[in-house]
């Protein structure tokens, strides 16, 4: 069971990670009955609308709020780094209640890691949103974005977002 572990986590980390980058491809507007990709292949998320949002000094001041406040910073990286540590020196920890403190105390740090840092890029896509809203009161052409085009079919609760929503498609 250990080695099975140890081998998923390999894998996960070392994988091919060109499949997390179809979900941040995948984003698009309209702007004049034309498809326009939200996130350019540049590590900005929102850049393919900064052409337009540069237009209105309200709307480019929330883009670049949602630029900067996007960036995964150092104490995520650390607090996971931690937390694959304990994961990893539980699995080759000879005393069996050693190992299981480890193990749960570094899942948990992992956990509790991607919690916090899911919720908060939830909470920045209200930045991205009010950048559209600021440019479309004042500016043409419009720019249609509904992220939560699936989301929001499908919710039972109307007024409830979820960080840990994901749009699975095989």
């Amino acid at each position: 069971m250990r080695y099975f572990l140890f081998v998923f986590l390999l894998f996960e980390f070392l994988g091919p990670k060109s499949l997390n980058a179809v979900e941040t491809c995948s984003r698009t507007a309209i702007i004049n009955y034309q498809e326009v990709l939200v996130d350019s292949n540049t590590s900005e998320k929102g850049e393919g609308l900064r052409y337009h949002l540069e237009k209105d000094p309200v709307a480019k001041t929330y883009l670049d709020t949602y630029q900067k406040q996007s960036v995964i910073g150092w104490p995520n990286a650390l607090i996971g780094t931690a937390g694959t540590g304990l994961l990893l020196f539980g699995f080759f920890t000879s005393n069996s209640q050693d190992r299981q403190i480890y193990v749960i105390a570094g899942s948990a740090t992992i956990l509790v890691n991607f919690l916090i840092a899911r919720t908060l890029e939830v909470a920045n896509e209200v930045n991205l949103n009010r950048a559209i809203e600021e440019y479309n009161k004042r500016n043409l052409p419009k720019i249609y974005f509904n992220p939560e085009n699936n989301l929001q079919g499908n919710s039972s609760f109307p007024g409830l977002k979820i960080g840990l929503a994901k749009d699975w498609s095989f």
